[in-house]
């Protein structure tokens, strides 16, 4: 094999997963590998547009001060992910502040931030994060592009289906179809082109590269579909030296219960693991099995402290499809909680695989000049056979 064809491909084939993985991040507001800043709070490390590669809290091991860390804000630009360095600890939690800011977020109306909170940390080699330049100009307008096609079909076909995640995997997929097609059909006007005295184009697309393209496809929507909707959620709530009826009030030294709830998202059914991540936090029950198409509900029970003042629960919620026995889940969650996605990941691509191969072969697609060339329609037939 060519060495330099080889290498090409696997340039190609890791900038893909690259982006891929950027784009699923962008689209869903959750770091997936590689992430991105949007604003200069990190400059001069992250620059606005800048992107970085996120290592989940799971394998990520212990924060330290002088970590940057992406951890999912209460207050601060009113919620959702915010990418900021460690500066400081208290038992309350992480102090953080972004490098360009002059004070910390907790000078503010941020609470210090719990372990529960953090989402990911930045890769860092010698203290310096790894910065990839340009990288959230480049999503922002694929995440763009990508939106306005889904947009597009669904007021043209009148429908909601091409919207959302579900949407996304219905595009992924055509893409893949639509580009096997049109390789095939090249196979015919390419060797028309050729010259009548060149008996073959040793050039060929296999169905293997397809098929591997495609499988690394799904295992991505299939990975996002379980660590996109689970993760940290933060109960904010006041400690009071009176009971009130308001569920974000809690008289102090007591508990209250509030009602988490665990949609499936989908028609496929799943298994949730709820965590407390703080401290005087109890979760019932723990472990739930929702139905597709349906809804579960936790009871998450929170202890006030003793003095008053505004405070922060958590719990993180681990989410998997229900293609494996729950016992079989729980087991893999109990080694490591993500363990049960990669376990699931596999069986879901080996399935995918064998599938594919026995509907479409492995024999490569050559595009060299046949007397008798045998028409696509009756391939696709011969694939269904």
């Amino acid at each position: 094999m060519n060495l330099t064809r080889l290498l090409t491909g696997l340039v190609t084939i890791i900038a893909v997963l690259i982006a891929l993985s950027i784009l699923a991040g962008a689209a869903l507001g959750q770091p997936m590998g590689v992430s991105y800043v949007e604003t200069g709070s990190m400059s001069p490390t992250l620059e606005p547009g800048d992107g970085f590669i996120a290592v989940p809290t799971e394998v990520a091991g212990p924060v330290e001060p002088g970590d940057v860390i992406v951890f999912d804000a209460v207050n601060l630009h009113g919620g959702g992910l915010v990418t900021h360095r460690v500066v400081g600890e208290t038992e309350s939690g992480y102090i953080t502040r972004g490098d360009a800011n002059p004070v910390t977020d907790q000078d503010g109306a941020e609470p210090p931030v719990d372990p529960g909170r953090i989402e990911a940390k930045a890769l860092q080699i010698g203290g310096n994060v790894v910065v990839i330049p340009g990288f959230g100009t480049v999503v922002t307008g694929a995440s763009g592009a990508v939106g306005s096609l889904q947009q597009f079909l669904a007021s043209t076909f009148g429908t909601r289906a091409f919207l959302g995640t579900q949407g996304a995997v219905y595009l992924m997929f055509g893409f893949g179809v639509v580009t096997y097609v049109l390789a095939s059909l090249a196979e015919r006007s390419d060797s028309r082109r050729r010259d009548r005295h060149t008996s073959r184009w040793t050039g060929s697309i296999t169905p293997q590269t397809v098929i591997g393209a495609m499988a690394v496809v799904l295992i991505l929507l299939v990975t996002a579909s379980m660590v996109v909707p689970a993760g940290t959620h933060t109960f904010q709530f006041v400690s009071s030296e009176v009971a009130s009826e308001n569920p974000s009030v809690i008289q102090q030294g007591t508990t209250k219960n509030v009602t988490y709830v665990v949609p499936s998202n989908g028609p496929f059914p799943v298994v949730g693991v709820i965590e407390p991540t703080s401290g005087g936090v109890t979760v019932s029950p723990e472990t739930v099995s929702v139905p597709g198409g349906e809804t579960t509900n936790v009871t998450v029970t929170i202890q006030a402290p003793p003095d008053t003042g505004v405070y922060t629960a958590s719990i993180r919620e681990h989410r998997y499809l229900a293609l494996l026995p729950t016992g079989v889940i729980l087991t893999l969650h109990g080694i490591h909680p993500w363990l049960p996605i990669v376990v699931i990941d596999v069986l879901l691509g080996v399935g995918f695989v064998v599938l594919a191969v026995a509907l479409i072969g492995i024999d490569p697609i050559r595009l060299d000049r046949r007397r008798h060339p045998v028409p696509l329609r009756v391939r696709i037939r011969r694939w269904f056979k």
